[in-house]
């Protein structure tokens, strides 16, 4: 679901691309964008797929599987095009017909910007976690009395 949809019910042709650019994602690396996990960070794959480019390590998201192949140059692509459509402001996602000619020509591409839902600093990081204890909270017990009408 794109960032302007799941934030103001602000639906597009753009929406959809975002949506592409998840799904281009997810087939590359072999893992779904909900519930995905990494042990260095707790970006959704979207974040761990910006990570990566951002410090060149692009193809450690592609499926080994899929790197056996010999395809890295496509796998590259795809990645690259994936990220392309899955930037955070609409009006920076390529249109369909876009993406198209990009994933048929082996043209200069633009640098992709930050994807949407990502977040730059690890605020949601597990040492953040509502799960474990804070030790300065002062709120131990929560009550609830329901009172009947």
């Amino acid at each position: 679901m794109s960032p302007e949809y799941a934030g103001d019910g602000i639906f597009s042709v753009k929406s959809d691309i975002f949506s592409f650019g998840v799904l281009v994602l997810e087939i590359v690396s072999g893992k779904k964008n909900r519930g995905f996990f990494h042990e260095d960070h707790n970006h959704n794959l979207l974040g761990h797929a910006w990570r990566l480019h951002r410090e060149g390590k692009t193809l450690e998201l592609a499926d080994a599987s899929v790197i056996e192949t010999g395809q890295t140059v496509e796998m590259l692509l795809c990645i690259h095009v994936g990220l392309l459509c899955v930037q955070h402001n609409p009006g920076d996602r390529p249109n369909m017909s876009t993406v198209v000619m990009m994933l048929s020509s082996d043209g200069q591409l633009p640098e992709p910007k930050e994807p949407g839902f990502y977040t730059q600093d690890d605020r949601f990081g597990p040492e953040n976690s509502s799960s474990i204890q804070n030790e300065n909270s002062n709120n131990g017990l929560t009550i609830t009395i329901l009172n009947p009408r």
